[in-house]
């Protein structure tokens, strides 16, 4: 089994960080179920743990797998998926005390669905909950925000994803020095998930090997700091675009994060009001368009007049 999998929390208790929203998350679930709100929405970036909190507040619910629904509206982003829901919310469940839907992925959902989503947030069955997760919430309807419970999941922190990795290490009785362990944090950006997935690949490698995977995490990371120059320097589209050529194979959601990551630095330490409009170029994230949207962004930072 894949390590991300195999340490995935089961209980709040054993889920990292985010100590203050795992607090109120306690608080709202130790209510009488009548209590409890019937809409929850998870929001924050890829791999932070929005699934896995879903899983355990449906657990909570006393819900069973049978009626534990989970969907992604990357698959399923029209009207007729938010029907199918309406048709059948009106059945009770087949074990347990409760159905819940989860809908990962939900600002994906068409307008149409996300207005007869909103209509079934509004006439939702006592024996129905729905769990709402998201790394964009601000496509979703304010009208749908406002209908749910919203819990924020933040990235990890560097000390709180070494100390993950030690304790998956040491439950797997391996070893990795720390600057291994260093290097797959800086290229996690904080998602355990990406963390955990990296540390599978290199967990079994003899030594010699695992060299060679971390020269290659940083050669990719030099790839992006050479892009970063480039857009705060006076380097033309063409110079811009060969660098974007030798970065293909990275998933561009990491490198736009990355590129967040070395101008929040120039932010901080120089006041420079290019690094903020380079900064406004990559806001907004690339699930949706992928590659295409890394290559608008920085297509439209070249254009900022130096």
């Amino acid at each position: 089994m894949s390590l991300y999998l195999k340490y995935r929390p089961k209980t709040l208790k054993e889920f990292q960080g985010n100590t203050s929203m795992i607090e109120s998350l306690e608080t709202v679930l130790s209510k009488p179920i009548e209590e409890l709100p019937h809409a929850f929405l998870f929001t924050g970036n890829s791999g932070c743990g929005k699934t896995t909190l879903a899983r355990i507040v449906s657990t909570h619910l006393n819900c069973s797998d049978y009626d534990f629904k989970e969907s992604n509206s990357a698959d399923f982003t029209g009207i007729d998926f938010v029907r199918s829901i309406i048709r059948n919310m009106m059945l009770k469940p087949l074990k347990g005390g409760v159905r819940v839907w989860l809908i990962d992925e939900c600002h994906q959902l068409s307008k149409d669905a996300q207005s007869a989503l909103l209509k079934a947030l509004e006439d939702t069955p006592a024996h129905v909950y729905f769990i709402l997760a998201t790394t964009d919430p601000q496509k979703l309807l304010k009208t749908i925000q406002n209908r749910c419970m919203t819990f924020n999941v933040q990235s990890l922190p560097d000390n709180q994803m070494l100390r993950l990795f030690k304790n998956v290490l040491r439950q797997e009785k391996k070893t990795l020095s720390d600057n291994i362990l260093d290097s797959i944090i800086q290229n996690s950006l904080g998602s355990p998930r990406a963390g955990l997935v990296i540390l599978d690949k290199v967990i079994d490698l003899p030594e010699d090997k695992i060299i060679k995977v971390i020269d290659e995490v940083a050669r990719q990371e030099n790839e992006t700091i050479e892009l970063c120059c480039a857009l705060i320097g006076k380097s033309n589209w063409k110079k811009v675009s060969e660098i974007l050529k030798g970065l293909s194979e990275q998933e561009p959601e990491s490198v736009r994060r990355a590129v967040l990551r070395y101008f929040s630095v120039v932010l901080l330490n120089q006041g420079s009001m290019q690094a903020f409009e380079v900064m406004e170029c990559f806001k907004n994230n690339y699930y949706d368009n992928a590659r295409a949207g890394l290559i608008l962004s920085c297509y439209e930072a070249c254009l900022i007049k130096k």
